[in-house]
């Protein structure tokens, strides 16, 4: 079954929602509705991934994070999931019961092995590159990857709590995204579960000719029936009724389809 996480930005500035749950009250109350709408992890980030973004100080981060945390423990039923390549942060927020940390660094923080293994976390592992290399097919992205997974094995971390995630506008040409979502059988053989996240993304807005942010459902549910087809394990998602509808659809396809053969 794919599970649907729930984007939740604590930010100012977000590409997509920023500043819309940057008060912690509205906050919550969005992460309560996710949840009743059906989403199986909801991943809370204090820091815009944008391009160009202005990067946080882990106490930054933290003042926006820990009132959110605060008020949801206890509330919310379902995984919460720390977006964060701060290992201090992920330690804070172990100590509130959070579950992922949802890295997009690509394990740039030493110490983020360590966190994760000491509190039994989950950890999303993102292929992503500092400079874009245009010709750079998804064979290599895979190699690429294998790098910093294995460090996180080499500290301890069991391989059944690794989370692969392509890193879909990360790094990527919007081509290479394509490539990422198209083959994303080559992530999938690296043996650990799958995170595709293109909700409303760039790739999204270029593939439908160019649509605006606003315009990008029919497409971001695209990717979601195909990430379902795909036998991806998460789908990373701001509309969180309609994507859940949408997957919901799709193994009802495919279990039929499963059980006539």
């Amino acid at each position: 079954m794919t599970v649907v996480m729930g984007i939740l930005n604590v930010t100012p500035d977000s590409f997509s929602d920023g500043g819309r749950y940057l008060d912690p009250e509205a906050a919550v109350a969005r992460a309560l509705e996710m949840e009743a709408e059906g989403a199986g992890i909801v991943d809370i980030g204090a820091e815009s991934t944008r391009p160009g973004h202005t990067p946080l100080t882990p106490d930054e981060e933290w003042r926006r994070l820990e009132p959110v945390l605060a008020r949801l423990a206890g509330q919310l039923r379902v995984p919460i999931s720390v977006d964060t390549y701060h290992a201090e942060t992920a330690r804070r927020a172990a100590e509130y019961g959070i579950a992922i940390v949802n890295d997009v660094s690509m394990l740039a923080d030493p110490d983020m092995p360590a966190v994760v293994r000491q509190y039994g976390l989950r950890y999303v592992l993102m292929h992503t590159r500092r400079e874009v290399l245009p010709g750079l097919p998804v064979s290599a992205m895979v190699e690429e990857i294998r790098r910093p997974l294995a460090r996180l094995l080499e500290a301890g971390v069991p391989a059944r709590d690794i989370v692969i995630d392509p890193g879909v506008g990360f790094g990527k040409t919007r081509e290479q995204d394509l490539a990422c979502l198209a083959e994303i059988g080559r992530f999938k053989a690296l043996g650990h579960p799958v995170l595709v996240g293109a909700s409303r993304k760039r790739v999204v807005g270029h593939a439908l000719g160019g649509v605006p942010v606003e315009e990008r459902l029919a497409g971001s549910l695209a990717v979601v029936a195909h990430a379902c087809m795909a036998g991806v394990d998460v789908v990373r998602v701001h509309d969180v009724r309609e994507s859940v509808r949408v997957v919901r659809m799709m193994e009802a396809i495919l279990t039929h389809g499963a059980s006539a053969s």
